[in-house]
């Protein structure tokens, strides 16, 4: 019984300490408000503003047809720059947009390290091939996309990358 005594007392106790801070805090933050409301109360107009500044939109929004207003100001849309012609070489070309397909022979495309398969597109003369690369070709053996599926590249990148794969066939 003696123990449950002193378990109750110290309960007690510390409870009553808690107690007490927490009243002290309480009085403290009331006092504290009295000191300071009268510096910034809800109706000066400071803190009217002040509440106003904070929550406005930070843009505007106009439906086709309206206008801003004069004394805001407007950014001018900047113009498009036209697009830089960039002009590769034949070996450039064939690495970035045909080496995939005829340096593994992909969808039956002729590998350029395969000189036989060449002969007989090389014999049909190169306007054949160049007409082929740009327009693209179905055969038997595969598909050639237009421009290798490279839309990018000009017709004479085109053909300098069928010159460079010639070149490269018949050494």
């Amino acid at each position: 019984m003696k123990r449950d005594q002193k378990f109750f007392d110290m309960y007690s106790l510390v409870i009553g300490v808690l107690a007490i801070i927490a009243l002290l805090i309480f009085v403290g933050s009331m006092k504290l408000s009295d000191v300071t409301q009268g510096i910034y109360t809800a109706n000066t107009a400071e803190y009217q503003e002040a509440v106003r500044d904070r929550i406005r939109p930070m843009g505007q929004v106009f439906m086709p047809g309206e206008e801003l207003s004069a004394g805001e100001p407007q950014v001018a849309e900047a113009p498009t720059p036209e697009p830089v012609a960039t002009v590769m070489s034949g070996p450039q070309v064939y690495n970035e947009a045909c080496l995939m397909c005829h340096g593994s022979g992909i969808g039956g495309a002729p590998m350029i390290s395969d000189a036989a398969a060449w002969e007989a597109r090389i014999a049909q003369g190169k306007d054949m091939l160049y007409q082929h690369a740009i327009e693209g070709f179905a055969g038997n053996s595969g598909y050639m996309p237009p421009k290798g599926a490279r839309m990018d590249l000009s017709d004479d990148d085109v053909r300098a990358a069928v010159d460079y794969i010639v070149e490269q066939t018949s050494q």
